[in-house]
Formats: structure tokens, C-alpha cells, sequence
């Protein structure tokens, strides 16, 4: 089978999505994701419902995928699945399907680390968007975790500086709980934001040396702020909102650039790009692209859909390593913690 001729089903299921993508030679065919609405009303992920959900869901998405890519499942190569990390209930889901379809196939098995698969979603084919050059630095940004990684080539990657507690979609969806907003509280706070002066409240920083990241501490400072206000007016957060979640916002943006910012100095790499779900934030994307300016990056967005979990990132990851021929083999298990 020659290179210009390989379809990849890629599977996702590390957290409450269930996903799966066909790709063919590096271009997404089909993107399919099954969103789990139910943890909005727990204000976070319940583990054991995630997992009943991935199992109810598997099947139907990957039939979809395939049937919007227009193919059999005949006709795949290989099949790509995260291993991890991610809970591990679901990631049980996602693997015991992948492993049962490549054996009955008779064809490769893939597995793929998530965190890479974030990092490595730059390199999907698509028109408008740029691949960056080895080698750059990586912030992947999202509930679980904050990173910043060197990347040398596709699969040489050394995490550089990382968040000893809270990853900073934490700290969105913790901040916004006590505020009284919903979960995931993210996007909430990035559309109140807008409408809202970034410099109202100020909110101090931790001190973290190195590439390292810290955020329960500004979760407890938010909190005690929010107490020390609402005692002498009640209605302070009502009347306050959008100044409150700009100021939180703009707080949290300058953690993450100020790392990015020392990190490049340290590294003297000035290719810059990001991932994760949180990396939909617009003040984000307008920070890093602000950094082109005053900092002279050249800064690299995947398109939407890939920053969130999806299986394209995952597809993307199979395809680069089904060209090495670097496959797994049957016995492989779950990896709830595993690294880069």
C-alpha cells in the first residue's frame, strides 16, 4: 500500500466525548463528535456516566464517521485510538473498541497519546492553515492540563514547563462556579468578558519559578474577594459580572504569556502554537496573535473544531505514525496518566 493511499479511522474517548474521524493522506473526511450534556448539572465530569455514555455512543459515531466519509470499513488501513491519558473509565471504552475492530479487520493498531494528539492536530491538512516548523513550542491549554512543550519533530517532544496544581480550564470553570455560572464556565466568562473592563479588579499573579504554572492560588484569591464584597453588597457580583470575568480573564491570559514569553527567551524559538480546548478563548488567540507584534512570533491556531477533544487530532497522530510503521500490538492497555 503506497502512501497516497491510506485511510485512518482515528477514536476518541479520554474524557465526555465520544468521537471518531476518518482521514485520508492527511485530510479529515469526517469529524463526528457525541457531546455528553448530562455533567453540566453535576458542574463537572461524573466519571462513571461518561464512561456508560462512551459505550452507548461508540458505536453509532464511528458508523456515522465512516458513513459521512463515504466508505467501508473495508477499506481502512488502520485504526488509531487514545490510550491516554485521561479517565480511565473511558479510555477503557475507546481502546476495547479499537483493539476488537483492528483485529476483526485484520489491520494495524495505532494507539496515541492525547496530549500529543493536541499538538500534532496542527499538521492535519487543511486549507488556510499553517504547519509550523520544527522545531516550535506547544502551550496545550485545556480542563486537565497546561503545558508548554519543545517540539523538535513529530514525536521528539520534551515538556519544558507544566502546572503543579490547577490546569487553567480549571481554574475557568472554578472561577466561574463561584460566580454562579454554569459549566464549563469557559466560554461563559470569555463571551461576559468582552463587555467587560479587564483592569476593573486586579488579581495577583503566582509566583512560579521556571516554565511552571500555578492556578488554585488566584482561585482562592477570586474567592475571597468575592466574599469580602458580597458582605457589604449583596448584589456586587449581579452588578459587577463582566467587569469581574474580564478582570479574571485578563489575569489568567497574563499567566500564560508571561510563561510563553520566557519560555521563547529561554529557548531562543519564536515559532509558537497552541492547543487544547481552552485555546478557543478569543482573548487567548488575541494575546498570541498580539505577541506576532511585540514580540516577533509567528503563532500557529488550529481551526476550531480540532482544539477541542476530537478524533481528527487523533487520526492525524495515526496516519504520521502508520507512515513509520510504528504500531501496537494487541496486549496494549489504558494508560490513565500517561506522558509525552
Amino acid at each position: 500500500m503506497t502512501k497516497q493511499n491510506i485511510y485512518i479511522i482515528g477514536i476518541e474517548s479520554s474524557c465526555d466525548d465520544t468521537a471518531a474521524s476518518v482521514m485520508y493522506n492527511g485530510k479529515i473526511l469526517s469529524n463526528v463528535v457525541a457531546n455528553q450534556k448530562i455533567h453540566e448539572e453535576f458542574g463537572g465530569v461524573v466519571p462513571e456516566l461518561a464512561s456508560r455514555a462512551h459505550q452507548q455512543n461508540i458505536v453509532p459515531v464511528v458508523t456515522q464517521a465512516l458513513a459521512k466519509a463515504k466508505i467501508k470499513k473495508e477499506q481502512l488501513n488502520a485504526i488509531a485510538f487514545t490510550r491516554g491519558p485521561g479517565l480511565m473509565g473511558s479510555l477503557l471504552v475507546g481502546t476495547s473498541f479499537a483493539k476488537s475492530l483492528a483485529f476483526g479487520l485484520n489491520i494495524p493498531l495505532i494507539d496515541v497519546n492525547h496530549m500529543q494528539a493536541h499538538i500534532l492536530a496542527h499538521f492535519i491538512d487543511e486549507e488556510g492553515f499553517n504547519k509550523p516548523p520544527f522545531p516550535f513550542l506547544a502551550m496545550t491549554i485545556s480542563g486537565g492540563h497546561t503545558q508548554i512543550v519543545k517540539v523538535n519533530h513529530y514525536f521528539d517532544m520534551q515538556v519544558i514547563g507544566e502546572t503543579i496544581d490547577d490546569a487553567v480550564g480549571e481554574a475557568f470553570d472554578k472561577s466561574g462556579k463561584i460566580l454562579g455560572l454554569g459549566y464549563p464556565a469557559g466560554p461563559e466568562i470569555d463571551k461576559l468578558a468582552k463587555l467587560g473592563n479587564p483592569k476593573a479588579f486586579k488579581f495577583t499573579k503566582p509566583k512560579v519559578d521556571g516554565l511552571n504554572f500555578s492556578f488554585s492560588g488566584l482561585k482562592t484569591a477570586i474567592l475571597y474577594f468575592i466574599q469580602k464584597e458580597t458582605k457589604t453588597n449583596p448584589d456586587f457580583v449581579y452588578e459587577n459580572l463582566n467587569d469581574i470575568c474580564a478582570s479574571i480573564q485578563f489575569t489568567i491570559i497574563g499567566i500564560l504569556i508571561d510563561k510563553l514569553k520566557l519560555a521563547s527567551k529561554t529557548t531562543g524559538i519564536k515559532h509558537i502554537a497552541i492547543g487544547g480546548g481552552v485555546s478557543a478563548n478569543s482573548g487567548i488567540r488575541q494575546a498570541l496573535k498580539d505577541g506576532e507584534q511585540k514580540f516577533g512570533w509567528t503563532t500557529y491556531v488550529p481551526k476550531f473544531e480540532f482544539t477541542t477533544d476530537n478524533a481528527a487530532m487523533i487520526a492525524i497522530v495515526g496516519y504520521l505514525k502508520y507512515l513509520e510503521g510504528d504500531f501496537s500490538e494487541q496486549d496494549i492497555t489504558a494508560s490513565a496518566r500517561l506522558k509525552i
